[in-house]
Formats: C-alpha cells, sequence, structure tokens
C-alpha cells in the first residue's frame, strides 16, 4: 500500500508578509464556504498562527456586519 503526498501549501499570510484583518473583508470572504462556514487549515494551506487570527478576524467582520455569519 503506497501513500500518496500531495505537495505542501504555504500560508498566503506568510507569502504576503502580513496579518488577516477584518477591515479587509474581501480577502477573508477566500477563506469562508459557500454556506459561511471558516475553512479549515487543511484545504486552505494557512499556518496555525495565521489560522488563529484568521478566525478571530472574520467572526469580529461579522460582529461589524461586514460579513454575513449564514449564506443561504
Amino acid at each position: 500500500m503506497e501513500i500518496k503526498r500531495s505537495a505542501k501549501k504555504t500560508c498566503y499570510f506568510c507569502e504576503k508578509g502580513k496579518n488577516p484583518s477584518y477591515k479587509n473583508y474581501e480577502e477573508l470572504t477566500k477563506f469562508i464556504s459557500e454556506r459561511g462556514k471558516i475553512i479549515g487549515r487543511r484545504h486552505t494551506g494557512v499556518c496555525a498562527k495565521h489560522q488563529r487570527i484568521l478566525a478571530r478576524e472574520i467572526k469580529r467582520a461579522r460582529q461589524l456586519a461586514l460579513m454575513p455569519y449564514v449564506i443561504i
């Protein structure tokens, strides 16, 4: 049995050299599914540090009504 390994994804925010911000909500929409859920690290390739910041900033943007909680 052979294990198939894919290429390791690089962190979007580490490449750009910046942190996620609630003010840039257009950028945050890349990390939300069609239903409005936050997409996990395995799918997006974001590092653990930036995933924690990303989740906090998405929640902050939702609280300020910049992003929807649920997309119907």
